[in-house]
């Protein structure tokens, strides 16, 4: 007889009105109600006999796996692996006495959990060393549920966590890595990997609370070409390297995955873990100035290109930029290079360089209309068909943004360009039948398949006529 079957005996010995297909009916709307899910048969077993006021005795199995977690289950213990791993972070009690709490995922192989270490659990010793992939043993833990329902493992004053180098059947970190390609909606507590497609950047922000906040940016490009936004709350530029290169390979720990503005995003927390390919040490940057855009905060946007044509997107934050002009060679020595976006500040310096007739210049660069590609960095020259017109776009979060677009032709195809928020202004001061040159325009995917351009912070239009 399986221990299950003991306990659904030991129940009706002590409710003998029950018959056993009606405890079954209650086990199985118990489960509908918490959600099937997050609870094992046995498990809704306790709960309905403590709706009885029934004292089943715990299971004598006092190891087990993630998936028979319950909310409610008293000193367990189980063998699993690290994810990922939070800061501790203090918070105050309603009295004013104050506590720690640090969070941290959890793996098996077969299902994830997220575990919470209280007080002076939160500072183990040892705790910050702890890696992903480290084979723990967690022991004498209780379960209580989450605010979405899931059973949470939480480590208390009797509860401890120990390293050990034992044999195990639970997979690598490795193992569980998939491509970002292969993310689907609604999946949590993912490893994925890709490579850098475009910048970085960092954002700061106020929560619904009035707290501030901050929060990385970026997009990874999968092995099938496709990109998915990335958003990481809670990171800042302090969590990765000064020196990325374009198409770094990049790996995260403890992601999701949700449907944003514009499709799939993966989105992380103060926990996950960013493995990115680079350095803490920026390199000399040697480029062509094809465009500057000053801003109203007095720094200029430059866009440049090296002698492989890669283009580059610069913030210059210290006027270092002022005594150049466009179609100047430079050589800067940047804070920071996070694919193809730089940043220059008081700590570094510009000089300008003889002419390098092995940098192309804006006219070499540019790209006809019917050779442009999706998910590509383009610059064109082609003439105004369609006045721009200007409209609000509603996003699900309710925020209404500008967006504006106009229909463009060169000899070899047409075209639309558009731009959302103030790139929006830019393209409204263009005109019908204007002969146009615009720099640094993002190519994406639209309505079935229709490449359209996108104007970014770094783009310039030039009117020729």
């Amino acid at each position: 007889m399986s221990e299950f079957e003991n306990l659904i005996n030991k129940f009706l010995e002590q409710k003998p009105e029950l018959t056993k297909e009606q405890l079954e009916n209650k086990i199985k709307h118990k489960k509908e109600k918490i959600g099937a899910g997050y609870l094992t048969d046995q498990g809704a077993l306790f709960l309905i006999a403590s709706d009885y006021g029934i004292t089943l005795s715990e299971p004598q199995k006092t190891e087990i796996s993630l998936k028979d977690l319950y909310a409610g289950a008293k000193e367990i213990s189980l063998e699993t692996r690290v994810l990922n791993l939070s800061p501790a972070k203090q918070f105050s009690r309603k009295d004013g006495s104050p506590f720690y709490l640090r969070t941290m995922t959890v793996y098996d192989t077969n299902s994830t959990a997220s575990v919470k270490l209280w007080d002076e659990k939160a500072n183990l010793p040892g705790i910050e060393n702890l890696k992903p992939g480290d084979l723990i043993k967690i022991i004498k833990a209780y379960v209580k549920s989450d605010l979405d329902g899931s059973p949470t493992i939480n480590i208390g004053s009797g509860s401890n966590i120990e390293t050990t180098d034992t044999k195990s059947e639970i997979p690598t970190i490795d193992t569980i890595t998939k491509d970002v390609s292969e993310s689907h909606e609604g999946e949590k507590d993912l490893v994925v990997s890709g490579t850098i497609d475009g910048i970085i950047t960092g954002m700061e922000f106020t929560n619904s609370r009035g707290m501030p906040g901050k929060a990385l940016r970026m997009r990874l490009k999968g092995k099938d070409g496709s990109a998915m936004r990335v958003v990481l709350w809670g990171k800042d530029e302090s969590t990765i390297p000064n020196m990325i290169s374009q198409s770094a390979k990049v790996r995260l720990l403890g992601v999701r995955v949700k449907s944003g503005n514009q499709g799939l995003e993966i989105h992380g927390n103060d926990a996950t873990i960013i493995e990115i390919e680079g350095g803490k040490e920026a390199e000399p940057v040697i480029a062509r100035i094809l465009s500057i855009s000053p801003t109203e905060n007095g720094k200029n946007l430059i866009l440049a290109v090296d002698n492989k044509k890669n283009l580059f997107n610069i913030s210059d934050f210290s006027n270092s930029t002022i005594i150049c002009v466009e179609g100047d060679v430079i050589e800067c020595m940047p804070s920071k290079v996070y694919g193809n976006s730089i940043t220059l500040d008081e700590n570094s310096f510009v000089r300008k360089l003889d002419n390098d007739e092995s940098i192309p210049s804006l006219s070499q660069l540019r790209t006809k209309i019917n050779e442009i590609k999706a998910d590509g960095n383009y610059c064109i020259e082609a003439i105004v068909l369609k006045v721009p017109e200007r409209r609000e776009v509603q996003t699900k979060s309710g925020e209404s943004i500008a967006l504006s677009e106009m229909f463009v032709e060169d000899d070899t195809g047409q075209i639309w360009v558009k731009g959302w928020r103030n790139q929006a202004r830019i393209i409204d001061k263009c005109e019908l039948g204007e002969i146009i040159s615009i720099t640094g325009l993002n190519a994406k995917a639209g309505l079935e398949g229709r490449i359209e351009l996108f104007i970014t912070p770094f783009s310039k239009i030039t009117k020729k006529n």
